[in-house]
């Protein structure tokens, strides 16, 4: 599903979830084993991602997801949110993906063709998980996605692929960082299962994207550094 305010101490947790040869160009399909949650410690609160707003800002909800219904636990709330997230950086991967499928080369056409396809899919499931969740989803990309979307539109040829490309990778990244942190903590079974899943197509798409950019020379971002002890910590 930037999308969100990046935070070092996010990018370093990025870094320990996926192998530093994926984002580092050396084995695009190394770490395809890694949606499997199995063995993931418990982690505390809620993460956030690029593509994935703060839960809920900007962003309307109903007086429900605001306050509660009765009895309702504080994970509950938070998948709630979760979900609403993911949604709206659903919503951004369908849009910029179908822009690129217009205005991107060959490869990047093709590419970017899979992103509207698949995260269409996604977005239908997750929307199954929120209607039995009683969440209202957003019906529109956030503002930092929306600012990418015109950066893009205002751009051609070889700055518009690797505009897009650098882009969707980081977005990927941060939102599989989101969907790992989720899988570990949710509270309701049809989410957790759904999470899980997406996760598995979120690591086939970093691949996919890894792989585009080595065969139109697009230079990737490197690895971020771990960040300090005191700083993961907080």
């Amino acid at each position: 599903m930037n999308r969100m305010p990046i935070r070092v101490a996010v990018l370093g947790a990025v870094a320990l979830l996926l192998p530093a040869a994926l984002v580092a160009q050396v084995d695009p399909s190394a770490g395809a084993g890694a949606a499997n949650p199995a063995g993931m410690g418990p982690q505390s609160g809620q993460p956030g991602t690029a593509g994935m707003t703060v839960p809920g800002a900007n962003q309307p909800t109903s007086m429900r997801d605001s306050l509660g219904a009765p009895g309702q636990t504080g994970q509950e709330m938070l998948d709630k949110q979760f979900v609403r997230s993911a949604a709206e950086g659903g919503l951004a991967d369908v849009k910029l993906g179908a822009l690129a499928a217009e205005k991107g080369g060959p490869a990047v056409k093709e590419l970017a063709q899979k992103m509207v396809d698949d995260h269409t899919m996604m977005n239908k499931e997750m929307d199954t998980v929120a209607d039995a969740l009683g969440v209202m989803l957003p019906k529109k990309m956030n503002k930092d996605a929306q600012k990418e979307y015109d950066k893009l539109n205002g751009l051609s040829g070889k700055d518009f692929d690797t505009e897009y490309v650098t882009y969707i990778l980081k977005a990927h990244i941060e939102d599989l960082h989101a969907f790992h942190m989720e899988a570990s903590v949710a509270a309701d079974q049809e989410l957790a299962s759904e999470v899980v899943k997406q996760m598995g197509m979120m690591h086939q798409h970093i691949t996919a994207i890894v792989n585009v950019a080595k065969s139109e020379g697009i230079a990737l971002p490197p690895r971020p550094p771990k960040p300090a002890a005191t700083t993961a910590s907080k």
